[in-house]
């Protein structure tokens, strides 16, 4: 299978602090592929680096065939780049935009409007208006038509939904998944939930990738039972931690997810592979100093954001 995009033991340290440390991943052709961390993760400086607009410090990387470093010129030809944060020209009007970054690559907007046609019917009402007095879903999507009007072979988005309304982002990974037919699409996101909407998932903390596989692997791979508790106020967090039954406990919106310790982890230097089984009785003895009258739980199948913080423990 054919790899659009490659890392291999890429580094880069901003002083002293480490922002990338060996990284190794590679996109496949026609793919949507997610770089799924929380913010300081390393996203950001990946993305400038896969788009030549920064040097690694030590590793390789390729896009489509290209040394970012000695091709640099042919790769900005052929990638489209949508930062995190809305660069385009605020005192140019949608349409203006639009035509200057055609007039970049030496295209136009009718040449390639195939491709953008689906995007620029929503802001074909407004395209005489500034870019600056758009809203956030709509910046989002002149942003998209700018980065895919010279049709590019690798699209790169850096944290295309952040602070877009949950129907516009619905939307946007609607798009996505028709231009993955003609492309390769590279999306940053620090929502969990988008994960699921990738092919393939890289999970990134402090500058290392902690897994990277598709999103149903990675659930399917969850090491523990997991369960799901509701009816238990969100200020008995610390204590619930706090119980020596407990392997882990987090807070998702209304209710808790929690994983409790088994004898296959309190004897995991011994490989018989056996596990307790957690039962009612057993639930009730961990939780025997706190009177929740209100609470009920059930066994779940973990979500990506249940995997990530298992990575952390």
């Amino acid at each position: 299978m054919k790899h659009v995009v490659i890392a291999k033991n890429l580094t880069k340290n901003f002083e002293r602090k480490k922002v990338l440390d060996n990284i190794n991943l590679s996109v496949r052709e026609n793919e949507i592929f997610g770089i799924i961390g929380p913010d300081g993760a390393g996203k950001s400086t990946l993305f400038r680096i896969f788009t030549t607009l920064l040097l690694g410090d030590s590793g390789e990387c390729e896009v489509a065939g290209y040394n970012v470093v000695q091709d640099f010129a042919k790769i900005r030809e052929i990638v489209g780049y949508m930062p995190g944060n809305f660069s385009l020209y605020m005192d140019l009007s949608v349409e203006e935009n639009l035509q200057f970054f055609a007039s970049i690559f030496n295209t136009s907007i009718e040449e390639n409007y195939d491709l953008i046609k689906q995007i620029y019917r929503a802001l074909e009402p407004f395209k005489n208006r500034k870019a600056g007095a758009l809203s956030g879903g709509m910046k989002q999507k002149l942003a998209l038509c700018c980065a895919l009007i010279h049709k590019p072979k690798v699209l790169f988005l850096d944290e295309p939904t952040t602070g877009v309304d949950a129907v516009s982002r619905m939307e946007f990974w609607e798009i996505l998944g028709e231009l993955k037919s003609q492309m390769s699409v590279i999306v940053s996101t620090p929502y969990m939930d988008e994960a699921s909407l990738c092919d393939r998932v890289a999970l990134i903390f402090d500058g290392r990738i902690l897994s990277l596989d598709t999103p149903k692997n990675l659930c399917e791979s969850f090491p523990h039972t997991l369960y799901e508790f509701r009816g238990i106020p969100a200020s008995a967090l610390d204590s619930l931690r706090e119980l020596a039954g407990v392997h882990s406990c987090f807070l998702f919106g209304n209710c808790y997810h929690i994983v409790f310790k088994n004898l296959r982890q309190s004897q995991k230097h011994n490989d018989t592979n056996i596990a307790e089984n957690i039962t009612q009785d057993s639930i009730k003895n961990i939780l025997e100093n706190f009177d929740f009258p209100n609470m009920s739980y059930k066994e779940i199948g973990a979500s990506i954001e249940d995997c990530f913080m298992e990575f952390l423990q």
